[in-house]
């Protein structure tokens, strides 16, 4: 016991934190640049299912990369706007086309089924019904497939968590050494 300083194991104790936090700040600025990749794929309209998969990858296996940006953030944190958005402009633009057929077709219908009546007039009611009955609305688009939360764990075997690990032993080494040479001082002497 008299080898075995306390203060070694503080030192390393000591030196690991310091490791553990630049670990955790580096996985936290990583999360940020992938986040940020996501954005500018979503953007672009350009691999974004790639750039998700190594958002998740990365934060579902490295602590400190919560997503959130703070406790006014919004809920969830990652949001493919632009995906979205060419989505709905996408079925918007299928929906307007098809409104334009429906028209046609039921001006054609209502033609043949009452050829009388110069201006058409008699042909309103039928076209209407028709409209009615083959429906073209625009289809809800659930935009919660385009919302995303990735949860970070407690502990991970990374550099942030084997350096917390050997903190927190060296720590708990410091203190029973310490206590043990105090006890056998005061026992022994």
């Amino acid at each position: 016991m008299r080898w075995i300083q306390p203060w070694y194991f503080l030192v390393i104790g000591v030196a690991s934190s310091v490791i553990c936090v630049y670990a955790l700040r580096a996985n936290n600025e990583h999360m940020v640049v992938l986040r940020q990749a996501v954005y500018t794929a979503d953007q672009k309209n350009v691999d974004v299912e790639g750039a998700l998969k190594a958002l998740q990858a990365y934060v579902t296996t490295h602590m400190n990369t919560n997503l959130s940006a703070g406790p006014n953030s919004v809920y969830p944190p990652i949001q493919l706007k632009y995906t979205y958005d060419r989505l709905v402009n996408e079925e918007s633009a299928k929906a307007a086309e098809a409104n334009t057929h429906l028209y046609t077709a039921a001006q054609n219908y209502c033609q043949a089924k009452i050829p009388t009546g110069f201006s058409g007039r008699y042909r309103v009611a039928c076209i209407e019904k028709y409209v009615q009955t083959h429906d073209t609305s625009l289809p809800v688009i659930e935009d919660a497939l385009y919302k995303f939360d990735f949860v970070s764990p407690i502990w991970s075997p990374d550099k942030a968590g084997w350096s917390m690990v050997i903190a927190a032993f060296s720590l708990v080494l410091f203190i029973v050494t310490w206590v043990g040479r105090r006890w056998l001082k005061h026992t022994v002497g």
